[in-house]
């Protein structure tokens, strides 16, 4: 890899079945992307897919859908799924960064704000040159991640609550808190997770802390990266609803068009 903080940057990822129980009931991008797979067709392309939280959806309604994913253990997770399903979707495991899938796409998209994933400039121009070389001429790239306001970036460094949900693995309630530390100079935010499993009489039995550190890019800088990397900017929503982006955002969404 040539980003090896990338690498290093999989535990959130390394419980694969406990993961999609915490995330795979949210499908907010979805209206948006089958929107755009009705439009462009596919094959389709999901980008650092994971466990097929939005590819097995897609795949379900018809379109032909291709998974790709650096962790071997997410897409076992996935292939699993799709297989309960009888769903056919090719996964392919390997680094987005340096994609080769003997195909061009109409349609690639990256979810989960996993572009934030890529810490230096040049892992991120690599990513844009792969996926470029990977659509088809006015092929449509489309992706999320976060708005880097002041909110967002100065969290306390000291434990916050988060969320609840019930892991049905182990029959717990479990709290999730989050610890965040923003490195200004290189635009990153290291994050600690807690999850304190809590049994039935609300007494916590166990605790588990994860770590990931994510990239936050700013607007005029993602214009700038996706300009030098031979991307239209189509539009920019703040929302998978398609809302127009303002100072107000908490997430940023980019419809690209491939240039020649």
């Amino acid at each position: 890899m040539t980003d090896q903080m990338f690498t290093e940057n999989l535990e959130e990822y390394d419980d694969p079945v406990s993961y999609d129980i915490e995330n795979n009931a949210y499908l907010g991008e979805l209206p948006f992307l089958m929107e755009w797979a009705s439009s462009k067709g596919g094959p389709i392309v999901d980008l650092a897919c994971g466990t097929g939280r939005i590819t097995i959806p897609l795949a379900s309604k018809g379109f032909k859908l291709i998974g790709v994913d650096l962790h071997a253990g997410m897409l076992e997770q996935a292939k699993k799924k799709a297989q309960e399903l009888d769903l056919q979707i090719e996964w392919v495991e390997q680094d987005c960064t340096q994609l080769e899938l003997n195909l061009t796409s109409p349609l690639i998209y990256m979810v989960g704000n996993s572009i934030q994933h890529f810490h230096s400039n040049e892992s991120q121009n690599m990513l844009l040159s792969s996926i470029h070389k990977h659509l088809v001429e006015d092929g449509v790239f489309i992706f999320g991640t976060r708005f880097p306001n002041a909110e967002e970036l100065l969290q306390p460094s000291t434990e916050e609550y988060w969320k609840t949900y019930f892991d049905t693995t182990c029959d717990k309630n479990v709290d999730v808190y989050t610890i965040s530390n923003y490195d200004a100079l290189n635009q990153i935010q290291h994050y600690t997770t807690i999850r304190k499993y809590k049994n039935g009489l609300g007494k916590i039995v166990d605790e588990k802390r994860t770590n990931i550190s994510l990239r936050y890019t700013y607007p005029k800088e993602m214009e700038r990266v996706l300009t030098e990397n031979r991307f239209d900017i189509l539009s920019v929503y703040k929302d998978w609803n398609g809302t127009l982006i303002s100072n107000d955002s908490y997430e940023m969404i980019y419809v690209c068009r491939k240039m020649g």
